[in-house]
């Protein structure tokens, strides 16, 4: 093959890439391919083959390379069409994934407004302009889409309840702080493409009569904010942010990476200056929200989603996935396995297809899977065939959460993994409420007496208790789903438990105590 072939190359300069080193593997190429262009874009997925090009060819086929470094050498290869380091995307992974939320992730630079608009940017917006409000909330609802933040609420209800409020000022809210162990969806959505992020909000703000819009996002993502602020000037400059005659104001404010802002409550009350804790509910943030007007929370993914439901269709987007849950849905994977990074399923996809068959974990090895971050359970190997959707995950005492997904090995202690998630849960727990403050950390000291050999069978009754009086008890999804991790381990994991405190030790050799 000749260097005429080559049409342009991409280097994925998402926060997984640059960490590999990939903005100096960008500056080389551009450096040494001048008559080639050479773009910057967002992130394929494949963060295990970071740094990673892709040379797009003539005739539109594409040779990708991974683990490239800023060196001479490997930039010749690329640029001859070389056979070192090229790489193939699995072809079992092919076969399970549906890519469409991510469809131009690591194909646009997310930094040129005419490269979204250029592969049907905007014309989901486009069409529900076109549309009354409330035909673009009832399109919402046909689609089957579920908030993708984690509690699974049917989007479309939540859409009709603020369109219901008659007011002269209502919010809508993107929740973007993105606070799970091993999570990564939507930092790599806000990165890859802001504007299909904000096309959904401009498309709820017209359905429900929004006349403000906030995007909450975590400090410790500088790339998303930057590229959304261009992409924020960028839909001013071109008036799409003036929906039915008025102009929408779109700001992003900052958070400082509390967990427990993830709580709608809690986001509103960091949004307005105040700490960030959650209160009772009712009122609901749709009927007293931010600086008490009605007010709407979405996270990053589900607005995500809007833009294909308008644009394809309410019944192309309902054809995918389950029953009970529509479309696709991205993971993060994690942990025990040979190709970690992002990945996009139709719901309904098993825990196998995901683990075995796109992550390449190995089946001798796999113990367990951890899915929803802190809030969400363990499942033993020997479930590795449930399927991913949010009422076959909460049968089995986990969660899908927002899209966290961590495998872990033989090597792995359940009680000392039960462990590392509560310590998360007690240092993030804003403290308002007593079970919440009080008991997690109760539920830390016990295992941390098993942990290091001096548990006894008592205290794993005691533990079981306290987990459900703080489920029951707790103010806020914080401390409602906190000992889910310690629930699901007891369920599946119990003979670990005794062995610590019967037999003083440790199954999996991980407590050194």
């Amino acid at each position: 093959m000749s260097q005429a072939k080559i049409k342009k190359i991409r280097v994925g300069v998402a926060s997984c890439g640059v960490a590999a080193g990939a903005d100096a593997v960008l500056e080389l190429l551009r450096s040494r391919s001048e008559s080639v262009p050479v773009e910057g874009t967002g992130c394929l997925g494949h963060c295990y083959a970071e740094p990673m090009v892709e040379v797009v060819l003539d005739g539109g086929n594409s040779v990708f390379y991974r683990n490239v470094k800023a060196e001479n050498g490997y930039i010749d290869n690329i640029l001859s069409l070389g056979e070192k380091d090229r790489f193939e995307i699995p072809p079992a992974r092919k076969a399970k994934e549906l890519i469409k939320v991510l469809a131009l992730a690591g194909r646009i630079d997310p930094t040129r407004f005419e490269d979204y608009v250029e592969n049907g940017g905007y014309d989901g917006l486009k069409r529900a302009l076109s549309m009354t409000p409330a035909e673009v909330v009832n399109e919402v609802k046909l689609s089957g889409l579920r908030g993708r933040g984690g509690g699974g609420f049917p989007t479309g209800t939540k859409w009709s309840f603020l369109a219901a409020k008659d007011t002269p000022e209502k919010i809508l809210i993107c929740n973007a702080d993105e606070g799970d162990p091993g999570a990564f969806m939507d930092r790599s959505l806000m990165e890859s493409v802001p504007h299909q992020v904000l096309e959904g909000m401009l498309i709820a703000a017209y359905a429900t009569g929004a006349t403000k819009l906030f995007i909450y996002c975590r400090a410790e993502y500088p790339m998303a904010i930057k590229h959304l602020k261009i992409a924020i000037a960028q839909i001013q400059e071109h008036k799409l942010n003036v929906i039915a005659g008025r102009e929408l104001e779109i700001i992003i404010k900052e958070g400082a990476g509390a967990f427990v802002c993830g709580e709608e409550t809690a986001l509103i009350a960091s949004l307005e200056g105040q700490r960030g804790t959650p209160r009772f509910r009712p009122p609901f943030p749709t009927d007293r929200g931010w600086q008490g007007h009605p007010s709407m929370i979405n996270n990053v993914e589900t607005f995500g989603n809007v833009p294909l439901i308008l644009r394809e269709g309410a019944t192309a987007f309902a054809s995918i996935g389950t029953e009970g849950s529509k479309g696709t849905k991205l993971f993060a994977l994690a942990g025990d396995l040979k190709n970690p990074g992002l990945v996009e399923v139709p719901m309904g996809t098993t825990l196998r297809e995901i683990v075995f068959d796109i992550g390449g974990a190995d089946p001798e090895k796999v113990k367990a899977v951890q899915t929803g971050g802190p809030s969400g359970g363990c499942i033993p190997a020997s479930l590795i065939d449930t399927p991913i959707d949010y009422d076959s995950l909460i049968a089995i005492g986990s969660m899908m959460g927002s899209g966290g997904l961590i495998v872990m090995d033989e090597t792995t202690c359940m009680v000392d993994i039960a462990k590392f998630f509560l310590e998360f849960t007690v240092d993030e727990s804003c403290g308002k409420c007593t079970p919440c403050r009080v008991g997690t950390k109760r539920l830390l000291e016990i295992l941390n007496k098993i942990t290091s050999g001096k548990g006894t069978l008592e205290d794993i009754d005691k533990l079981e208790e306290l987990c459900y009086y703080i489920k029951e008890n707790s103010l806020c999804g914080l401390g409602q789903t906190a000992p889910n991790p310690v629930l699901s381990t007891l369920k599946y994991y119990r003979d670990e438990y005794i062995a610590h405190v019967t037999e003083h030790r440790c199954p999996a050799g991980a407590c050194k105590a």
